[in-house]
């Protein structure tokens, strides 16, 4: 009968606690006390990302969500070859650039861009659509793109767990872009328009 009022009084006790939280061991009879802000937090899956830099006078920048492998097989599995994908996790990613670029002879305008792919097993098709607020590729239509090409995919032998975007200056007028998952790497050059 102790023990019940004992446990009773304790659940009663931690109920009322407004900042702090307490694990019960009933019964080894101990009680630890954890602050909120020292509560474990839940891993995300797919964190925010960036990758940026300056070429001469434009600043690009790219947004995406990074998610990871997690013993999956990504191209070719959880992603289906030949079908458009947002190039990230959730939200679409999107590209902004503040100057015209000219990528595979073609001129980005100045502006901010959904990014999308569609991965085969050769090469990819890269896109840049004027729709860039969506969620995923719920909303995408082939009539918004205003640039795609097609790149080379290159096949690593080592994992990259977290998708991983990189924006390298390579001249004063001239950069790169690259994305890596999984084992496969793609990357396209670019000008800054002048």
């Amino acid at each position: 009968m102790k023990k019940i009022i004992v446990v009773i009084a304790l659940t009663v006790s931690v109920l009322s606690c407004k900042k702090e939280t307490r694990e019960i061991d009933v019964k080894e009879k101990n009680v630890t006390t954890i602050k909120k802000d020292e509560m474990p937090k839940k891993k995300v899956l797919s964190p925010h990302a960036t990758a940026m830099a300056m070429i001469g006078d434009a600043h690009i920048h790219i947004d995406y969500s990074s998610p990871g492998v997690r013993d999956r097989i990504i191209f070719g599995g959880l992603l289906s070859y030949d079908m458009v994908w947002q190039a990230g996790a959730h939200n679409a990613t999107w590209l902004e650039t503040n100057q015209d670029l000219i990528i595979d002879g073609k001129t980005l305008p100045a502006g901010k861009y959904g990014f999308f792919t569609i991965p085969s097993k050769k090469e990819w098709t890269i896109i840049f659509n004027t729709n860039w607020d969506q969620h995923g590729k719920d909303d995408y239509d082939e009539k918004e793109d205003v640039l795609r090409f097609k790149v080379k995919s290159i096949l690593s032998e080592t994992t990259t767990e977290h998708l991983e975007y990189k924006v390298k200056k390579t001249t004063d007028t001239q950069g790169s872009i690259s994305l890596a998952w999984e084992k496969v790497l793609i990357d396209f050059n670019f000008i800054v328009q002048q």
